[in-house]
């Protein structure tokens, strides 16, 4: 087993693999911005390393930084949790290329060939998992997609080939938005996953998202060549264990808010069919570690809740996640088994604990995603807050995986995780009925959350008979109804640090204990800055620096003046400059787009109020932006 194991990761998933170290007996190694400096996982890890400043891409995505930071703490092992770097195949190979650390999760060149979708597709066809009918290529032109249309009918789905969780997916309902969709679509896939390549698929009307967990051994590491001596033994599907199934059907915008397992719709025959084919296909691709196979399964809208889908229900492959998932926690809770643990088994050589026969499926569970967003308003992450009161819920059947503590202040840098609540019962029934009781008890104040949005749900009519599917959220669910729990059971985002202008100011200073030198940053409250001189202070990085931002008429001398009659575009949410559309001097319109910004996996059209002239743009391309950012003048 490793000694030290760096997390390459923030918030509650870091201190979820950390505590699963702490129970091996290895040391944690925690990296952070500079906006998570106070965080959680900082707090709870052995050690902490700063990698950069709050921007993701200079800091927690800074693989070499990353790297960095494991050699200097010594680690001989690094684990990246889900997100940032966890399905980033080049990461992985930089990793596994860096002398005395392991990489803790599936090989490089698997990663690879399962994050190319169009790949992934060929491997599960091979190996006899029945995929969405679509290419198996990219495709580069519009008339590729016209033509899919018309053979297959409209909705078309453009799909990135490195996209996941809804990024770089674009349904396209007639040939008039192809060609948008499609420019859309590659725009994502490049500035996501550097990566402009599409596919198409025939899209699913009313599909079930039901995803499967898989471990894998390596055969070569655990021994389990079968006696051959072939040092470059393959995966088979005996090296393959699958831990059952997760629903994770209700959704918003192709992301995933509540899931569960058992899935409440499937049959034990068909469970077993869809386990079956994750094992086949996972096998196929040489895979090892973690993973979660994902599919979808079409769903009758009119099918009777208390009749589940039989075996001959069709089933496609959607993707394969090479990470551990957010939902990790179910499957957990339903067989007993540490995922994360195995996860550190496989990597050290030591082997999977447990077996295929090994699995069984007890009770059922239900995680709750408690996202700090406003469900009332198209469910908009808070930009500001503090926790003025947290108090999670406990007591049997319940766990809450968290980061944050009473008094913290909310990070809005990231996404918007704050928590997962899993609720474990005997049977459904009774873990809708603990879920509520946990629900209830869950005392958030300071930050707007989703907990009402989640305590409707479970008197939700097609929610508790399980026929739900992808599309509900988004089209049939009351809008009153969610605005009516909000205003029930919600609490309004405070202003972080109201009523406290003291002034803070920091310090940079290097030190020298027994022999070995340390940068120090020191916090003055209330006492006054220290100038810098013009263009930059020491210890400064030099770096490329945002465009200043417009002011309004009474701004400093370091703003833009906004003209009279003048007005600025600034930015309603935290997020990325995906395009600039427009540039200096151009003539727009009331209602034409200026440029378009991500937030929370989301293209949203930042438009022009009134028509005028840009008089000065502030933005570029992938500049990342706080709310009321200008991004753009007119005059």
């Amino acid at each position: 087993m490793f000694d030290k194991v760096l997390v390459a990761n923030r918030g509650e998933i870091a201190v979820r693999v950390m505590r699963a170290c702490e129970e091996l007996g290895v040391d944690t190694v925690a990296v952070y911005s500079d906006a998570d400096k106070h965080g959680g996982h900082v707090r709870y890890a052995d050690e902490a390393y700063n990698v950069g400043p709050a921007r993701a891409a200079d800091s927690y995505l800074d693989g070499e930084a990353v790297v960095e930071a494991a050699h200097s703490a010594g680690a001989d092992a690094i684990h990246p949790g889900y997100g940032f770097l966890a399905e980033n195949a080049d990461f992985a190979a930089r990793v596994e290329a860096a002398e005395g650390i392991t990489w803790i999760g599936p090989a490089s060149d698997a990663m690879e060939r399962l994050g190319e979708k169009t790949h992934a597709r060929r491997v599960m066809d091979d190996a006899d998992v029945p995929i969405v009918p679509g290419t198996t290529e990219p495709v580069t032109d519009v008339e590729a997609v016209t033509d899919f249309g018309d053979e297959h009918g409209y909705p078309v789905a453009i799909k990135a080939e490195g996209g996941g969780g809804g990024r770089g997916m674009k349904v396209v309902e007639s040939a008039d938005e192809a060609e948008e969709a499609l420019e859309s679509a590659k725009r994502e896939g490049e500035a996501y996953f550097s990566n402009d390549s599409v596919y198409l698929e025939r899209y699913l009307q009313t599909p079930r998202h039901v995803e499967v967990q898989i471990v894998a051994d390596d055969p070569v590491a655990a021994g389990s060549d079968g006696g051959s001596g072939d040092v470059d033994a393959a995966v088979t599907e005996s090296d393959v264990v699958h831990l059952g199934e997760r629903d994770c059907s209700l959704q918003r915008r192709h992301q995933k808010v509540i899931e569960e397992g058992p899935s409440p719709a499937l049959s034990d025959e068909l469970r077993e069919k869809i386990g079956e084919a994750a094992r086949r296909g996972v096998a196929a691709a040489d895979y090892t570690n973690a993973g979660t196979v994902e599919f979808l399964v079409e769903e009758d809208p009119d099918r009777d809740p208390s009749e589940p889908l039989g075996p001959d229900t069709p089933f496609y492959f959607l993707e394969v996640n090479t990470r551990i998932q957010v939902e990790h926690t179910v499957t957990e809770a339903l067989t007993g088994i540490d995922i994360v643990k195995e996860q550190l088994r496989v990597a050290s050589g030591e082997g999977l604990s447990v077996s295929q026969d090994d699995v069984e499926l007890e009770g059922h569970a239900i995680e709750f995603r408690i996202n700090a967003e406003d469900a009332a308003n198209e469910f908009q992450p808070a930009n500001e807050g503090a926790l003025e009161t947290y108090d999670p819920p406990g007591g049997i059947g319940v766990r809450v995986d968290d980061a944050l503590r009473q008094g913290d202040e909310l990070v809005t840098d990231y996404d918007s995780m704050i928590a997962k609540l899993i609720v474990w019962a005997p049977d459904r029934e009774e873990c809708l009925a603990r879920s509520k009781r946990a629900l209830a008890e869950y005392d958030v104040d300071g930050v707007v959350t989703i907990v009402p949005f989640h305590r409707l749900m479970l008197d939700d009519e097609r929610f508790v008979d399980g026929t739900h599917t992808t599309k509900y959220l988004d089209e049939d669910l009351d809008r009153e109804l969610v605005a009516e729990a909000q205003e029930k059971w919600g609490t309004e985002s405070s202003a972080a640090g109201d009523g406290d202008d003291e002034e803070v100011t920091e310090r940079e200073f290097t030190v020298e204990v027994n022999g070995k030198r340390f940068d120090v940053e020191l916090e003055e409250r209330g006492a006054p800055a220290i100038p810098v001189p013009e263009g930059g202070g020491g210890g400064g990085s030099g770096g490329q620096q945002r465009p200043p931002q417009a002011k309004s008429d009474d701004g400093g001398d370091d703003g833009v003046d906004v003209a009279e009659g003048g007005e600025a575009i600034d930015a309603e949410m935290q997020g990325t400059i995906l395009s600039v559309d427009v540039d200096e001097g151009d003539e727009v319109a009331a209602g034409d787009v200026v440029c378009v910004l991500e937030a929370m996996k989301m293209e949203n059209d930042v438009v022009a109020e009134r028509g005028g002239t840009v008089a000065s743009v502030h933005v570029g391309e992938g500049d990342s932006v706080d709310m009321g950012d200008v991004l753009i003048v007119l005059e």
